[in-house]
């Protein structure tokens, strides 16, 4: 079943990788989410801390595909080959979701913007411990 769907996408033409594509969204939201939090809880403006939070949804939202993207190109690519990085991968690929659907749960009940930023660190933290990984299995 996926070389079939791989086979028909490089049959229109497309013979890369998908995962890496999907990844700038989450990615993108979850530095975005870091650095609006950062300077809400210096500057105090809760405007800033609720754009973090809509970063953190759509972080959520888009690190779904993602990760099924990164299986099917696991299985597809590396065979399902277990090693150390796709093993840090999938953990901090649990992690993250986790503490992406606790800082949305936490938020909407009121957690103080020092906190939502903190939660913001770890879930950072585990965005670069993915992209570290994910650059070592490509590069190496």
């Amino acid at each position: 079943m996926i070389e079939s769907l791989y086979t028909f996408l490089a049959n229109i033409g497309f013979t890369h990788p998908l995962h890496p594509m999907l990844t700038h969204v989450p990615m993108g939201m979850i530095i975005g989410m870091a650095i609006f939090s950062f300077f809400g809880v210096i500057a105090k403006n809760n405007t800033l801390m609720q754009t973090a939070f809509h970063c953190s949804i759509l972080a959520l939202a888009a690190v779904v595909p993602v990760i099924g993207a990164g299986l099917l190109d696991w299985l597809h690519l590396l065979q399902g080959s277990w090693n150390p990085y796709i093993i840090a991968k999938m953990i901090l690929a649990s992690i993250l979701t986790a503490l992406l659907v606790i800082s949305i749960i936490i938020k909407r009940r009121g957690a103080s913007p020092a906190r939502m930023f903190l939660i913001y660190m770890f879930c950072l933290a585990c965005a670069a411990g993915l992209g570290y990984s994910g650059g070592e299995l490509v590069y190496g």
